[in-house]
């Protein structure tokens, strides 16, 4: 086993890991540890950096101390792409090299440059008789090198370049119990992201152009007459439209998975980083024929008192960056 509790210059690494994403001009950070029973969100901030100002970056490092933390980074969806293909029959450390030639075609630049990461399908019942399926996750080698040099260069040793799809899968497994499968949807700036998870793996990933901010400007305005607060739509057709949009997404991909993997069924979705008064909460619960619950990080950790004051948009950014930070230890590769 392979501790992240490194001597650096002397001193021992914080336990746990740093997530750290850059967002434009905005660094968002989440250090997140395991203790005992629920993980620890110990903080989770943002700073202001010039990404033309290559001492920008370092002055927040140095700042906040970052060369004390073992760090991750996110690529942004737009950085990489995640296939679904039958796995070649090959052993498993053949596995890439077998893999690069399956998608060759599937990529819109050369696959010799692209870095690929396998994401097992384990299978069961008489699924497992049929030929076994992976994810392939493959980026650009020049992008993930690109990223890690940025934070070399600010003194932010970046050990893991992951994808937010990981991260839910990680935060969707704390919400399942025993041979449960769920699925968890959210949203942030870059649109949905559903995914599904059993004993663990992602079997599930789909993205949906609907953004955090499309949902909160569905809400609309708030007046009280004979003062009780009701809720004024703008837009009432509008917003119907885009709940039953995502309604019809998130039942598709339940039901692909289904059908796709007969050894489970999803036995609840859980709905992340969306204000509770846009009502899209209450509609998946009317329409879908599983129970949908909000994704409550509350209930399986703990979170720094900042979190109280996060917005929607603000959560689901941090949601990303909390999931990526729940990574076993162990696994600094």
């Amino acid at each position: 086993m392979t501790s992240i509790l490194r001597r650096l210059g002397g001193k021992p690494l914080a336990q746990g890991w740093l997530v750290v994403e850059l967002d434009g001009k905005t660094v968002r950070l989440a250090h997140v540890r395991h203790d005992g029973a629920k993980p620890v969100v110990e903080f989770a901030e943002k700073r202001q950096w010039n990404p033309d100002d290559p001492k920008s970056l370092e002055r927040v490092a140095r700042e906040l101390g970052l060369k004390r933390f073992h760090c991750i980074t996110l690529l942004r969806p737009a950085d990489y792409q995640i296939l679904f293909v039958e796995a070649p029959v090959v052993k498993a450390e053949e596995m890439k090299a077998a893999l690069r030639w399956r998608i060759k075609d599937m990529l819109e630049y050369p696959v010799e440059q692209a870095a690929v990461e396998v994401l097992e399908l384990p299978l069961a019942g008489t699924a497992a008789q049929r030929p076994r399926q992976v994810y392939a996750v493959t980026a650009r080698n020049d992008a993930v090198r690109a990223t890690v040099e940025r934070f070399d260069k600010a003194g932010i040793a970046v050990s893991v370049v992951d994808v937010p799809d990981t991260a839910q899968r990680n935060l969707a497994s704390l919400f399942a119990e025993a041979d449960e499968a769920v699925g968890v949807i959210t949203f942030d700036q870059d649109g949905a992201l559903i995914t599904v998870i059993y004993r663990g793996e992602l079997y599930l990933s789909r993205r949906l152009d609907v953004t955090s901010e499309q949902l909160v400007e569905s809400v609309g305005k708030y007046r009280a007459p004979g003062g009780d607060d009701s809720l004024v739509l703008e837009d009432d057709e509008g917003r119907g439209q885009l709940f039953e949009r995502v309604l019809v997404e998130v039942q598709r991909s339940v039901d692909a998975c289904e059908r796709s993997f007969p050894f489970f069924s999803v036995a609840r979705v859980f709905l992340g980083s969306v204000p509770e008064e846009a009502g899209l909460l209450a509609h998946l619960s009317a329409n879908l024929y599983i129970p949908v619950e909000p994704l409550e990080l509350e209930q399986v950790m703990r979170l720094p008192a900042s979190s109280a004051t996060w917005s929607p948009a603000e959560r689901g950014r941090f949601l990303k960056l909390i999931g990526a930070g729940l990574r076993p230890e162990e696994k600094v590769h």
